[in-house]
């Protein structure tokens, strides 16, 4: 029992740690890796959600994590790095999202996050130095399955539509959260 509670107390730690280690391959020109990863994650996302494709034409730029990796016991982190994209397929930077939480909460999962940035403004406010935070700054709209159907050109009003998916794995609770993404340098 001692054991597993190390365990997952130490899981966000870990995560701390691994997001801020750095990625050698992005300094040099880009990550193929991460780059099919994200690639495939997107694919994912329109075979499951059709109208997230819809979405993908009208976006000044869509951020997709491919795996994003989230545990916690009490106090949780997450993180994962990710790939911006322009309208027409090609890269136009490299991103890393991480989080804290605190609250009611024990488990670890993976999932993929697609972020839609329908404005000017939200992609200045990404790109700035500072990055973007997640509930200051852009209205952000996280998109369920029934909302997902129901969107039009007409309904979209806000600054960034985010799709969680594939997740795998258990997490339980209640918490405060806050994401920030922040530009990988070059």
């Amino acid at each position: 029992m001692i054991r597993y509670l190390r365990l997952i107390l130490a899981a966000p730690l870990f995560l701390f740690a691994m997001a801020c280690s750095t990625n050698p391959t992005v300094a040099n020109g880009g990550d193929p890796e991460l780059d099919a990863q994200a690639r495939q994650a997107l694919q994912q996302l329109f075979d499951s959600t059709p109208k997230a494709k819809d979405l993908q034409y009208q976006a000044k730029g869509v951020v997709v994590f491919p795996s994003i990796v989230k545990a916690g016991f009490l106090v949780g982190a997450q993180g994962g790095k990710g790939v911006m994209f322009a309208p027409d397929g090609k890269i136009l930077g490299y991103y890393r999202a991480r989080a804290l939480s605190y609250g009611m909460q024990a488990g670890a999962q993976t999932f993929s996050e697609a972020m839609f940035f329908m404005t000017d403004s939200a992609i200045t406010e990404l790109t700035s130095g500072a990055g973007m935070s997640v509930g200051v700054g852009p209205s952000v709209v996280v998109v369920d399955a029934g909302m997902a159907r129901s969107m039009t050109t007409t309904t979209l009003k806000s600054d960034v539509y985010a799709f969680i998916f594939g997740q795998e794995g258990l997490m339980a609770g209640m918490g405060v959260q806050g994401q920030r993404i922040v530009k990988f340098d070059k």
